[in-house]
């Protein structure tokens, strides 16, 4: 009650950190006289005059005021548009590394100009982190131009990009680009070779458009790069047809989890099957020599059970393409991993791609949390503003609108089941659409879109459909979405970026209209004429209400909602928001209530009947803060785990990042080399222990398998007071020596390049098994809770067991490569083949997938590795240079013996037809 009064009379503490920037906003204003005097040139010389204050020990706080009141007239001459005073509010909230909440229609790309600015003047670079790659290319191109009149250089990071092209836009003051571009292209980074070949700089400043799309809903899912294992078509096939013949009484599937297990009799009858196909090893399925069919069996069932065609996925051209649930986008390029979109395609029947091992990783927490200063905007973050400080130590700051919100947000209308309810709102939005008022209809899912679109057809309704489907035009169909009488039916209105003005937007008419006419007086007067349409037709919209936002469904996050209710009243335009549910709904299905009211209310309704209900109401944002709360835990449990990988990640790259830049790495390569004798000796010699109880043959094996030494161990152990560090020494001096002088062989520079490569290629070789270890550990771990252990803390204590067993491992493999390696002096003719590396963002817990990208090889992105000369395989030395004696010789899955890094049976042991 208290509380109540006292926010009454003081506002909230939003309200009054609001009110604190009123000072700042008077000193702003200060300037603006003096700026509109100035002549453009003078102007623009603002850029390097601000750039010599800091040098001269000024900080960006001081400079913020002049910065952002030069920005507001860079942007008047140059776009037309000068920043509200509320929008410099959200400037400098996003300056300070906060998150500024801003309805639709605000202006938050305009906004961003103002933080932007002022972070690049130190010229260490700021990246602009959008949520496709067109707003990418849109805010690059249309800001772009305020920053190049003030001097400084816009860069735009989108797929199809050259390495060259890429270190170009991220040398750039300002650079654009999506969030997956931008992580992937730090995880490539991490597997070059040369330190010149990278393309990112230092971090340094992110602000972060859409942060609830972003650094909410995407974070679900890590970043992922790939690469290719063997063809395993024929058991995709195989399996796929079992699965096929299970009845729904034979598993048990769980929708909230997206997960789905056989039963009993379903096992039972599956063994049968396979054993039949001769798929079987063993009369148990569970044997251990059944994993892989197990897993791949798990796979086909919730391909063909869980995953629905043209919700979770499409089919187009002969490939499964991925519908991203939260914007409703194709995902080209993007696969499911763990087998599961091989799964899919034997499903539906089209050619199946080979799966793909882990070779690089990141979760978008881990990502952003590595820039020293993060911001954000968005219209809707209020409702997550917990996790953003628990998570990224962000405040949300809820920007007052520049004018009052005239919408009326009306109660939502319940019917009994989903044919009634598309009926009555396909009459509603003819109703509206008859009067002029233009109405943007929300739907979930593709299917419900075509559900609708038909509904609309017998109502006799001219509509636009955007969706998965249509992608490529949506920018254009919601731009003209609030044309006077427009029916536009959108998936998903989450990040699509693009302003609704009543009337039509005048940019996008032109684009659409005038686009094959000359520069000259015939095209101003005919952008004049469409002007003064777009002008007439506002009025008329407006006269009839403003846009009607329709919700056909509550989706899972409250946020949507409110995403697809701010697109009407943008701007203190006038406007109408409804969602219509039924019992059918998914989020009512799934989450919401069983009890005797709702059954009642099943029974008791009569088809076509519409109720509305204030229990119902509460009923829906109860079972959505479940569902947020659950996903909450789904991103919670993801950064905990990769928390765990973080740390093994940075000390990899960090070690990685020092080696390419070390002018040598021989003393790095002598401490390994002698820490594998002490650890050979340690294991053959144990302490306390008498020299008759030591492993004498063993010890010289090892020696001879590792350090390629043949040495007299017999004959030292002879000798009087031997002792286990004697023999470390001389092992020690006898491989340097060898070590040496194979050095001798080849130049200084050379060697040094040798050395570096060795070492590179054998840290990423192991980095990638440990990958796939920890990703085969992180899916049974929880399976320690039946023995009253937590997960977590066994997949810590695990996952560091193992890092250190490859840390082991690594040091005695360059070791071994180093003794072995031998060198032809001629340089390879051309360099290896490139790796279909694939790039995917997958979430571990639900098997989704919802990012773009395309192959990273094909553009040449990674080079798997730089060898400076070709290195013979120890298995290889004595096998000839003729290929064609080679055969038989040479294990198929082992390296070439032509030192191209290639296995065998994929270079000169091909098979020709």
């Amino acid at each position: 009650m208290f509380g109540g009064l006292a926010k009454s009379i003081f506002g909230s503490s939003n309200d009054r950190y609001v009110r604190s920037l009123n000072p700042v906003l008077a000193k702003i204003a200060s300037f603006e006289p003096a700026l509109q005097a100035m002549s453009d040139e003078d102007l623009a010389a603002q850029t390097p005059r601000f750039r010599e204050r800091l040098a001269n020990g000024e900080k960006l706080d001081d400079l913020l005021p002049e910065a952002f009141a030069t920005v507001r007239e860079a942007a008047r001459r140059v776009l037309g548009q000068r920043h509200y005073d509320v929008q410099m509010i959200g400037g400098v909230v996003l300056h300070r590394g906060e998150i500024a909440e801003m309805r639709t229609g605000e202006g938050k790309t305009l906004v961003a100009t103002l933080a932007t600015y002022l972070n690049a003047l130190p010229g260490e670079g700021v990246h602009v982190v959008t949520v496709n790659d067109y707003l990418a290319r849109r805010d690059a191109e249309w800001m772009g131009r305020v920053y190049g009149f003030l001097g400084l250089t816009t860069g735009v990071i989108v797929p199809n990009l050259t390495d060259e092209q890429r270190r170009a836009a991220y040398a750039a003051d300002i650079t654009y680009g999506t969030n997956n571009e931008f992580g992937f292209d730090y995880l490539r980074d991490n597997m070059k070779y040369e330190r010149s070949s990278m393309v990112q700089r230092p971090f340094n400043f992110a602000i972060v458009d859409e942060v609830d799309s972003i650094l909410i809903d995407e974070a679900r899912t890590p970043l992922i790069i790939s690469g290719p294992t063997d063809d395993k078509s024929e058991l995709y096939i195989s399996v796929d047809a079992i699965v096929k013949q299970l009845s729904p009484e034979d598993y048990q599937k769980d929708e909230k989890q997206r997960s789905i297990v056989l039963t009993e009799e379903g096992t039972e009858k599956a063994e049968r099957m396979l054993e039949a196909a001769g798929l079987l090893q063993g009369q148990n399925l569970y044997d251990f020599e059944n994993t892989q069919v197990v897993h791949h069996l798990n796979q086909a069932l919730r391909a063909n059970v869980m995953f629905k065609r043209d919700t979770d996925y499409i089919v187009k051209d002969g490939k499964v393409i991925i519908i991203d649930e939260f914007t409703g986008r194709m995902m080209d390029g993007r696969r499911w991993s763990e087998g599961l979109h091989q799964a899919v395609e034997a499903k539906e029947g089209v050619t199946i791609e080979p799966e793909n091992q882990t070779m690089a990783s990141i979760t978008f927490q881990n990502y952003f949390r590595m820039y020293p200063k993060l911001s954000g905007m968005t219209g809707t973050a209020a409702t997550e503003a917990a996790e953003f400080y628990q998570i990224y130590k962000m405040n949300v700051v809820t920007i007052p609108t520049n004018l009052p919100v005239r919408r009326v947000d009306e109660e939502d209308e319940f019917y009994k089941n989903t044919q009634d309810k598309f009926r009555a709102i396909a009459k509603k939005i003819r109703e509206h659409a008859e009067k002029g008022q233009p109405v943007l209809v929300g739907t979930v899912s593709i299917e419900k879109s075509e559900l609708l679109s038909e509904f609309l057809q017998q109502e006799g309704v001219e509509h636009a459909v955007l969706n998965a489907r249509y992608h490529e035009q949506e920018a254009h169909i919601v731009a003209q979405a609030g044309r006077l009488g427009r029916v536009t039916i959108a998936t998903n209105m989450a990040g699509r970026g693009t302003d609704i003005q009543l009337g039509g937007n005048l940019e996008f008419r032109v684009e659409d209209e005038l686009a094959g006419m000359a520069e000259g007086p015939e095209r101003d007067a005919a952008v004049e004429r469409i002007r003064q349409e777009i002008a007439d037709e506002k009025a008329r919209v407006l006269d009839a209400g403003g846009l009607f936002v329709l919700g056909t469904e509550r989706h899972e996050s409250r946020r949507i909602d409110n995403q697809l209710r701010g697109r009407s009243g943008r701007q203190g335009d006038p406007g109408l928001s409804r969602f219509y549910l039924s019992l059918d709904d998914d989020l009512l299905r799934i989450f919401g209530p069983d009890t005797l009211f709702a059954r009642m209310m099943r029974s008791n309704i009569e088809d076509g009947e519409a109720i509305g209900s204030k229990w119902l109401t509460k009923a829906i944002e109860t079972a959505q803060k479940k569902v947020e709360a659950r996903n909450y835990d789904i991103r919670k449990q993801v950064v905990e785990y990769d928390d765990v990988m973080n740390d093994q990640r940075k000390v990899i790259y960090e070690q990685r990042a020092d080696i390419m830049d070390a002018d040598t790495v021989d003393d790095v390569v002598t401490d390994m080399r002698h820490e594998t004798v002490n650890v050979i000796v340690g294991e053959a010699c144990p302490p306390n222990s008498y020299p008759e109880q030591w492993d004498v043959e063993g010890m010289k094996t090892r020696f001879a398998e590792v350090l390629g030494l043949d040495l007299p161990v017999e004959d030292w152990l002879k000798e009087e007071a031997v002792d286990p560090e004697i023999i470390e020494e001389r092992v020690e001096q006898a491989a340097d020596a060898m070590v040496a002088e194979k050095a001798q062989e080849l130049e200084p520079e050379t060697w040094r390049q040798v050395e570096k490569s060795i070492m590179l290629q054998n840290l990423d070789h192991h980095w990638k098994e440990h990958l796939a270890t920890l990703d085969a550990l992180r899916q049974v771990v929880h399976l320690r809770a039946y023995a009253q252990k937590t997960p977590l803390n066994e997949y810590k204590q695990e996952a560091f067991a193992l890092f250190q067993r490859m840390l082991d491992s690594i040091r005695e493999d360059v070791t071994r490569t180093v003794a072995h390696a031998q060198f032809r002096m001629e340089m390879p003719p051309e360099l290896p083949e490139l790796p279909d590396f694939i790039t995917s963002h997958f979430d571990p817990f639900t098997g989704e997938d919802d990012t773009a990208d395309l192959d990273a090889a094909a553009r040449g992105l990674v080079t798997p590795q730089l060898p400076p000369l070709s290195i013979v395989r120890p298995e290889a030395a004595d096998l000839g240079d003729d290929p064609e004696q080679w055969e038989g010789r040479v294990n198929r899955n082992s390296p070439c013996p032509c030192g191209s890094g290639r296995k065998y049976k994929h270079c000169h042991g091909a098979v020709t037809a």
